[in-house]
């Protein structure tokens, strides 16, 4: 029996020819969830002015430093400032200035006394004359109150790293900086192609022998769900001219990927290898890997291939394992997994191989509990339907007992 390829060598071999995609100009209101295809740096400061974080009265420190509750303070007002305007004077030693929340601290003024400080009853939404003067019994020091130039980020900062993924909080800073366009990574594109005599579209009434095409529905997601734009191919039938045509036309869109399942394992129907053969160099490892052994890699006329299982749940555990790094790496992102451990809660055994179970987690104090999701049959797409995660056990672990610690691959968020 041929050795079987160790998984992290298999990723290593896949990732070592992939490079990222070119950047793209695009509109922060579509950058959600895409790849920053440089560093960002910030083109001015944040706040770009000195500014008030509270309501309140505007003040020299060095005014307040003899108030006590044995002997008040009592300061003139002399200017009223509200968020969008601009003091119109510096504020004097020995005066106040009633201010809003973000509006900007006139110049002089180096610190705030909170409106709850002072003898004023007194809200920003409330229409109160301004008062003649304000009473205090606590001292303030400098910078009290006050959001500085730059507190949250300065100019010539960088403030996204190339290969970050762009989060709401990202493009709110972005939208705050004033720019309205960021370049980001390309989405690599994948063609998705399911072949077998054996498949039916959706729309059509099954008959007996049959299966709807679920594998091409499944990865078109996954590929989505990690950044990719997908392109599903009309079903490949077992015959060589049609399996040739299928992959003919996925190349003829010049695709940055293109994924199979089916048609790599050994099998009388197993056409797709010599068609493969014909358009590029690709390898058929057997992988030490539960679900999904068989597995193709190659390229085709300089395209990433990878052929998959056609059990539904070996195609997405292969995604999840082989096919995801790749994506994210064409993707140009720095993005790790979502690791972390989980304890099981039952006896789980295994063939020896590095084993991905599906499971879900429950939440036992500080460790998560890892529960089978039923059978683990590489057919029962339930068992991915019903997973939080999947369980890595180790090559040569073939049985886990309850209370052993393993690494886990979240899917999903778990419920608490």
């Amino acid at each position: 029996m041929s050795t079987l390829l160790n998984v992290d060598r298999a990723i290593e071999l896949i990732l070592e020819g992939l490079n990222s995609k070119g950047p793209e100009e695009i509109s922060i209101m579509e950058a959600l969830n895409r790849i920053a295809a440089s560093n960002i740096i910030a083109p001015m400061s944040l706040p770009p002015f000195a500014n008030s974080a509270l309501d309140g009265f505007a003040v020299h420190a060095s005014d307040t430093q003899t108030a006590s509750e044995d002997s008040p303070m009592t300061l003139p007002v002399s200017l009223d400032i509200t968020a969008g305007t601009h003091p119109e004077r510096p504020l004097e030693m020995g005066e106040a200035a009633r201010i809003m929340t973000g509006a900007p601290l006139p110049e002089g003024a180096d610190a705030i006394i909170a409106v709850e400080a002072t003898n004023v009853d007194w809200e920003a939404d409330d229409e109160v004359p301004l008062p003649e003067s304000i009473q205090f019994t606590k001292p303030v020091k400098a910078g009290h109150g006050v959001r500085a130039i730059g507190e949250s980020v300065k100019a010539g900062q960088v403030i996204i790293e190339k290969g970050s993924v762009l989060r709401s909080a990202s493009i709110g800073m972005l939208a705050g900086l004033g720019l309205s366009e960021v370049s980001v990574t390309q989405q690599p594109r994948v063609a998705i192609i399911s072949s077998g005599n054996e498949l039916v579209p959706l729309h059509e009434t099954l008959t007996p022998g049959k299966i709807h095409d679920s594998n091409s529905y499944s990865l078109a997601m996954l590929v989505k769900q990690y950044g990719g734009i997908p392109t599903r191919l009309p079903i490949a039938r077992d015959s060589l001219d049609s399996i040739r045509q299928t992959f003919h036309s996925a190349l003829d869109n010049f695709p940055d990927m293109i994924i199979s399942s089916a048609g790599v394992s050994v099998g009388t129907a197993d056409l797709v290898r010599t068609v493969l053969t014909e358009l590029g160099e690709v390898d058929f490892w057997r992988i030490n890997l539960r679900p999904g052994k068989p597995l193709a890699y190659g390229k085709l006329r300089g395209i990433p291939f990878f052929g998959l299982p056609g059990n539904p749940v070996s195609a997405m555990v292969t995604f999840e394992v082989l096919v995801r790094p790749a994506l994210l790496k064409l993707a140009g992102t720095q993005e790790v997994e979502l690791h972390t451990t989980a304890v099981a809660g039952e006896r789980i055994t295994t063939d020896g191989r590095r084993s991905y179970e599906r499971v879900t987690l429950k939440r036992d104090g500080n460790h998560w509990v890892a529960y089978l999701t039923g059978t683990q049959s590489s057919g029962a797409l339930m068992s991915m339907v019903l997973a939080d995660a999947l369980m890595i056990v180790p090559e040569d672990m073939t049985v886990v007992e309850p209370g052993t610690i393993l690494p886990i691959k979240l899917l999903r968020q778990p419920k608490i």
